[in-house]
């Protein structure tokens, strides 16, 4: 308060909120009329003054004239205040009651409300309902600010991806889905799952959007930092005329864009219906857990981000792709009763770097296994070579005499290195001339055609790839029993789509890029980015 009464000019000779209770009307008004003093600032100018010549002669020239802010005409300070943070505006109302007055002047909320959360609606409707735009954000934007971005559902092993927008004059909680199996590069499907609005003075409104016969009273309960919970109180609306069935029939439709009878597959039949059931069984009363988009780096192989991605008879997942120097990572954001959501279902080694053979050679699955096991092989023989490295003489870093006897993929000294100097590549590739090498790295790309024998759910993927790198995949049992990483090739194919071959599976999946573009999704630092991946992995381990 004595920072605040010395900047804008209000102290105990004018501004004092406590003074002013003990004055009447009157006194108050001509206090507001006095020129602004400080006396602690007179005892100051009168000692200075005494200090000179007998009567302040030869003092030296005057102080300028101070200017309070509480001068400057009404429309001036709105545009003023219009521009700090809404935040630090309860504050300034504190400071006097000229302030106060101002400050309910709908112009600065209305500002605050457009350039803190985008509202771009006419807000001047509000006008209509009787809310002014400094409820709009006090009781709507303000209050449900912390639940505004990307999270991560509790839905056992399933999870998803909500998005907390600000929709006009709402908060729009909206669960993205992937298209419909197995169209990966179709765009993501979405539907809202609640809102909250204001409807009146008194507070926010809190609806639940699942199910079909539209909105129903709901609730929100922020757990915690970075956690929140859902509630619907009338889950009634939730049921369908037709029981079960029908809800099951319109589900599949939704969820798979077919009929029950077009599934073949009896093994992918009773995958659907379990995640029918587990799924249906929350009435969208769910717990939700941040999650953030992986920050980027200029020499990152790729721009990380979210993908779409084929996993046989689970359908289509999202999958976040990120990078963490020597390697990258993919991890599941939905997921599976055999790899659940939060899982690093790929891992790629981008210091081993894989030189496909000719096309027609491709096509010969065990040739490509033979390339990838050599390569494992020297993964495990570096990694050993490392853990005894600091007992031999040789030295961190340093090349054993046994390296050269080593797999097919070798440090290369003569081609240029990739994305700072992380690439490897193989003695065969080191051994012949670099001009194969170089349509992978001028973006040109080179052929490619799966192995004779490996299945894809998507037969439309490209047949071009920039590059090839070593990786692992995980896989499991049902209920994620017994989970081990097992040899893949990652394929590049460009800057929004990826593969990766599962050796022991003889599986192919295909990731699309997801187009979509998140708002207050940016990690706060790298560690809180490292972190979330720890949480969100924890809670399925």
């Amino acid at each position: 308060m004595a920072v605040c009464a010395r900047l804008c000019g209000v102290g105990p000779s004018r501004g004092c909120r406590r003074r002013q209770q003990r004055r009447g009307p009157a006194e108050t008004a001509a206090a507001d009329s006095e020129p602004d003093t400080d006396p602690e600032e007179e005892r100051i100018e009168a000692g200075g003054a005494l200090s000179g010549a007998p009567g302040g002669r030869g003092a030296g020239p005057p102080p300028p004239p101070r200017c309070s802010l509480l001068e400057l005409p009404p429309e001036l300070l709105v545009e003023i205040f219009a521009s700090l943070p809404g935040t630090d505006l309860p504050s300034l109302a504190q400071v006097c009651t000229k302030f106060r007055r101002i400050l309910h002047t709908d112009t600065i909320w209305r500002r605050r409300c457009r350039e803190e959360y985008g509202v771009c609606e006419n807000l001047r409707k509000l006008d209509i309902t009787g809310v002014s735009c400094r409820d709009v954000y006090a009781k709507l934007l303000h209050r449900y600010r912390h639940i505004l971005g990307l999270w991560q559902p509790d839905i056992g092993p399933y999870g998803g991806l909500l998005n907390v927008v600000v929709d006009g004059l709402f908060i729009i909680g909206w669960m993205y889905l992937p298209p419909h199996d197995p169209h990966v590069d179709d765009p993501m499907r979405f539907k809202p799952l609640f809102r909250v609005h204001l409807m009146e003075r008194k507070s926010a409104t809190v609806e639940c959007m699942y199910g079909h016969r539209g909105p129903h009273n709901g609730h929100i309960q922020i757990v915690k930092k970075d956690e929140f919970s859902t509630k619907c109180n009338q889950t009634d609306h939730h049921r369908m005329s037709g029981g079960r069935q029908e809800e099951f029939r319109t589900w599949l439709r939704e969820e798979w864009g077919r009929t029950l009878e077009d599934i073949f597959h009896e093994h992918m039949q009773e995958l659907i219906l379990m995640k029918f059931i587990y799924t249906s069984q929350y009435d969208n009363c769910l717990t939700y857990r941040r999650i953030y988009l992986p920050p980027s780096h200029p020499d990152d192989l790729i721009r990380p981000g979210l993908f779409k991605g084929t996993y046989g008879s689970h359908g289509l997942e999202i999958v976040m792709l990120s990078f963490h120097g020597k390697c990258a990572r993919g991890t599941k954001i939905t997921g599976d009763p055999n790899i659940p959501a939060g899982q690093q279902t790929v891992e790629i080694d981008l210091m081993h770097r894989i030189q496909l053979p000719d096309v027609e050679s491709l096509r010969n699955f065990n040739e490509l296994s033979r390339i990838v096991l050599e390569v494992r092989e020297q993964v495990r023989q570096e990694q050993q070579q490392q853990e005894n490295g600091p007992e031999d003489g040789e030295g961190r870093g340093q090349q054993s005499p046994r390296e050269p006897q080593r797999g097919p993929v070798q440090p290369s000294a003569e081609l240029p290195a990739e994305k700072g100097g992380e690439s490897r590549d193989g003695e065969a590739e080191a051994a012949a001339p670099p001009a194969p090498e170089q349509p992978a790295q001028s973006g040109q790309g080179q052929p490619f055609v799966l192995p004779v024998g490996v299945s894809s759910r998507n037969e439309d993927y490209p047949r071009t790839c920039r590059m090839c790198f070593y990786g692992t995949g995980l896989i499991a049992g049902h209920g994620f029993t017994s989970p081990e990483r097992t040899p893949g090739v990652f394929i590049l194919f460009d800057e929004d789509r990826f593969g990766f071959i599962w050796l022991e599976l003889k599986s192919f999946s295909l990731y699309s890029r997801v187009q979509a573009t998140f708002q207050n999704a940016e990690a706060p630092s790298p560690q809180a980015f490292e972190e979330m991946l720890k949480n969100i992995q924890s809670l399925t381990s």
